[in-house]
């Protein structure tokens, strides 16, 4: 697996359908929702930034944050224009455009992955502590569970979802590992 794409046996799809895979970027302070079961929603470089990975295995849909500041009140007009860039006005609309799929709460599974810390600023900063910090308290308050996570740390990562199966793999360090 180190820097080649997942064989179809490992992403549980069939070979045809394997070929016929296509990635949908997420840039930064971006999100994007799909139920095309040939999307692979992927978004790169995530250091302090994190990807919120949210999947309906009910309705195979899948939508995916990259977002990098936890509050939009320190720049309330890139907000109003880049929601997505915001954990508090981003995630909350991740949710909402998974909801016009008709997708319910309970059928959601959420992945998280980022928060990393990959400068020493001596704890003046710490953004992705920040990041993760904001996010566990908004899914505190709305009764998200999150399944499973890889924060924190000194790595880059990059988090695809697989929208045909669910299937979420984070790539760090030259190696890519199911989340």
């Amino acid at each position: 697996m180190n820097g080649q794409a997942l064989p179809s046996t490992v992403l549980g799809l069939p070979d045809v359908a394997a070929d016929k895979l296509y990635q949908v970027t997420i840039d930064i302070s971006d999100l994007k929702v799909s139920d095309d079961p040939n999307a692979v929603l992927i978004t790169y470089a995530l250091g302090s930034c994190i990807a919120v990975i949210v999947y309906d295995a009910v309705k195979h849909v899948g939508g995916m944050i990259h977002y990098m500041l936890p509050l939009s009140n320190t720049a309330p007009d890139k907000a109003q224009t880049k929601p997505a860039m915001f954990a508090d006005t981003g995630v909350p609309l991740l949710f909402l455009k998974l909801y016009e799929y008709g997708c319910r709460k309970q059928d959601l599974v959420v992945k998280i992955a980022g928060g990393g810390k990959l400068y020493e600023d001596h704890g003046v900063f710490d953004i992705g502590k920040r990041n993760y910090t904001v996010l566990r308290k908004i899914f505190w308050k709305n009764d998200i569970i999150i399944a499973a996570e890889d924060v924190g740390g000194a790595k880059s990562r990059t988090a695809k979802l697989y929208v045909g199966n669910g299937l979420v793999t984070i790539r760090a360090q030259g190696q890519e590992t199911p989340l």
